[in-house]
């Protein structure tokens, strides 16, 4: 299978078969000096990253809007080696995103801290997958965008309206799976709330929110794959 999806076009997912494999991902086990070197000179620059546990994949294939992969739990400094060598034949990332619009059709994204790895990049809040976020080995979608939302901007995403239909956006940088969720709020208050919670966190991943109102409205620090999100958030929604 390994990768096999159609890139830069947004596609339906009805479903997402993505499994955690126990073994090894390759890529870690065949540059393990590459990745201890380049987590050095990553530390030096920000101190402030941890070496935690993500997950890369090994395969990966669109079918019959359905998403199958197989992916691999490694550490975070693999995946920094990985992002600054990509494409790697044998290794790419899917990560979620929660596209969150507010009640007067804007999209609710945020500033990554200056102390993180996307320091300064606007993107909706997200993670990549990490073990917990798979039951029974199987990745939980929700589960994974209500964590990560939860713990960047201290919304709670269950008080949403949840699009049922999945969509998907693959680039060189990754794929990433999208869920819209529909606040019953405006996005002003959607920000203040944002704000107050990274006001109050001794420790916060974010800058702050970012309002995107439309197609022409693109924040400094867009990550490329956010621009055909919004393109086709506004598109749709006239």
């Amino acid at each position: 299978m390994a990768f096999d999806i159609p890139r830069n076009v947004i596609l339906p997912v009805d479903v997402v078969d993505v499994r955690l494999d126990s073994a090894q991902h390759p890529f870690e086990r065949d540059n393990a000096a590459a990745i201890a070197a380049n987590w050095e000179a990553e530390k030096a620059h920000r101190p402030a990253l941890f070496d935690g546990t993500v997950v890369l994949l090994s395969e990966l294939a669109y079918r019959d809007s359905s998403i199958v992969g197989r992916c691999h739990a490694v550490r975070f400094s693999t995946f920094m080696l990985w992002r600054k060598l990509k494409p790697v034949t044998s290794a790419e990332h899917a990560f979620a995103h929660a596209m969150l619009i507010s009640s007067d059709n804007a999209l609710v994204a945020i500033r990554m801290g200056s102390h993180t790895a996307n320091a300064g990049k606007v993107y909706f809040a997200a993670g990549s997958f990490e073990p917990e976020d798979f039951r029974e080995g199987l990745v939980d979608l929700d589960y994974n965008m209500i964590r990560e939302v939860r713990e960047e901007t201290g919304l709670d995403l269950r008080q949403a309206r949840r699009e049922e239909r999945c969509h998907a956006l693959s680039v060189e940088s990754g794929t990433v799976i999208v869920r819209c969720f529909r606040a019953h709020e405006t996005a002003g208050q959607l920000a203040e709330r944002i704000a107050g919670f990274v006001a109050a966190d001794p420790d916060p991943e974010i800058e702050g929110p970012v309002i995107i109102r439309g197609r022409n409205d693109l924040p400094e620090g867009l990550m490329p794959h956010m621009r055909p999100l919004v393109d086709w958030h506004f598109s749709r929604s006239g």
